[in-house]
């Protein structure tokens, strides 16, 4: 099973949220569309960035690992300025 790291952007709000899901497109699909959740005041979310995992572990510590303040820097200048 593949499990992916993603990043989101709300340019309306210039907020990034970091997120680890097996289902790219369905999460997506949650974080634009369910009712709750922080991510709904932020709306609408485009997706910025993904990487594929084969393991779950793996995911989560790339997923630790953005959220981080190095992490958050990385998406900020590589991520956010440069390709949105």
């Amino acid at each position: 099973m593949k499990h992916f790291v993603y990043v989101l952007y709300s340019k309306s709000h210039d907020k990034f949220y970091v997120g680890m899901t097996s289902n790219l497109e369905k999460r997506l699909f949650a974080h634009n569309n369910l009712p709750k959740g922080w991510t709904k005041s932020f709306r609408p979310w485009v997706l910025a960035y993904f990487e594929e995992y084969s393991t779950k572990s793996e995911a989560l510590k790339r997923e630790k690992s953005l959220k981080s303040h190095l992490g958050r820097e990385f998406i900020q200048n590589e991520i956010i300025s440069k390709t949105l």
